[in-house]
């Protein structure tokens, strides 16, 4: 009998360390599962980011030329202002000679 109390206590450790055992199986097996998953998404995500990094890079070259071609824009404002302003200034001198031709009588 007191074989049979030992042996039946042995079976119980057993049983328990197998069970520990089964669940450190599957809490390994689902740690496997989430790393494979977080590896994926770390591969997408890296693959987003480098996408967003040459749209970003695309973007700055595309500011850069549109704030030249506005200093440009702003230059070329400048000279078409200052060329008006000396045709008006023609404008006016021709004028004047126009009527100062019309005062001399021949």
């Amino acid at each position: 009998m007191a074989k049979t109390a030992v042996r039946s206590i042995d079976l119980e450790a057993i049983d328990r360390l197998e069970q520990k055992m089964k669940q450190l199986i599957g809490a390994v097996t689902r740690l496997r599962a989430e790393q494979s998953r977080l590896t994926d998404e770390n591969g997408k995500l890296a693959r987003e980011h480098a996408r967003l990094a040459e749209e970003n890079g695309r973007l700055a070259d595309e500011l850069a030329t549109s704030r030249t071609r506005l200093i440009d824009a702003e230059g070329a404002q400048g000279e078409l202002l200052a060329l008006k302003d000396e045709r008006d200034v023609i404008r006016g001198r021709i004028a004047e000679m126009l009527r100062q031709l019309d005062g001399i009588t021949v």
